[in-house]
């Protein structure tokens, strides 16, 4: 890789340390006048990609002073049993924030589940109270830690959002929805113009060509490639997909939505994949915890 290519690469472990760094004051803050912030995670069943991500989530809290715990349930129990755990959470004064990981048993339904989460403790900002919010523009809910994660490295790498055309591939209601409604908010890091594209758009490339600022959030290995986009775009690639690799010990690999080894001589910006939107999606949680303590306490 040449140095002007390099120069393009927006680093979120690095950007997502800053964050953890900044939230350590605070953290000592509240430790200080007896608060320790506390993090409930909920896992159902024994998806091995879940394992991951909680465990990731864990170890983050570690590093900050976040005390946490996690609750394993499971494949088996019942929508109610659930529900019960999350309402002794709900109770717990010593936890803050309370993170139910998806994806869930398909006969438990997400919706009602992230609805009986407490909206003061809803870190993941999936309850219909933080959604609300997120869409009249208030500040005072928590927004969804991904698209949160996309704005703070649109914020942090200087990219420009007010009047950028910005395309969002994707329409699903952890990422694409909610990350339209930031960036097309009045304010410092949004202001901008916004086409959300899906599986019914006629002419994706079309609407792709004039975008300033891509976020990929479809969920298809490798769906943007490089005839698809102009000089100088910003991109953001949210997926995560597995894809067959002979030459990996497990037969696989990660990729995101993004050809990215073609897209990056043509990009002006772009998050490579891992080691980009993934680890700030950690930081935002912790940052809404944090958030979620100092409100509790004060």
């Amino acid at each position: 890789m040449n140095t002007a290519d390099a120069s393009k690469i927006i680093d979120g472990r690095a950007i997502a340390a800053q964050i953890q760094t900044e939230l350590t004051a605070h953290v000592a803050e509240l430790k200080r006048r007896g608060v320790a912030p506390g993090l409930a995670f909920v896992r159902v069943g024994e998806d091995a990609a879940s394992k991951v991500y909680v465990g990731r989530k864990e170890k983050a809290c570690a590093e900050l002073g976040i005390v946490s715990e996690t609750h394993v349930l499971p494949d088996a129990t019942s929508e109610a049993e659930l529900l019960a755990l999350i309402g002794k959470l709900n109770s717990a004064k010593h936890l803050h924030g309370i993170l139910v990981q998806a994806p869930l048993p398909k006969h438990i339904r997400e919706s009602v589940v992230f609805s009986t989460v407490l909206p003061a403790k809803d870190v993941d900002g999936f309850h219909p109270v933080n959604v609300g919010k997120l869409m009249l523009g208030d500040d005072t809910g928590f927004k969804p830690c991904t698209p949160a994660g996309v704005v703070e490295l649109l914020v942090r790498s200087g990219v420009p959002t007010t009047g950028a055309e910005v395309v969002i591939l994707g329409r699903g209601n952890i990422v694409g929805k909610p990350m339209a409604a930031m960036l097309c908010q009045k304010g410092r890091s949004a202001n901008s113009t916004v086409t959300i594209c899906h599986s019914a758009t006629r002419d994706v490339k079309a609407h792709c060509l004039r975008a300033d600022i891509i976020v990929a959030a479809m969920g298809v290995a490798e769906f943007l490639k490089a005839d698809m986009v102009k000089p100088g775009v910003v991109i953001m690639d949210v997926g995560v997909n597995r894809v067959p690799d002979a030459t990996s010990k497990t037969g696989t690999k990660l990729v995101g939505d993004v050809d990215y080894k073609n897209l990056l001589p043509i990009a002006g910006k772009i998050t490579p994949n891992p080691g980009g939107v993934g680890p700030m999606t950690i930081a935002m949680l912790l940052q809404n915890t944090v958030r979620a303590a100092e409100r509790a306490a004060a």
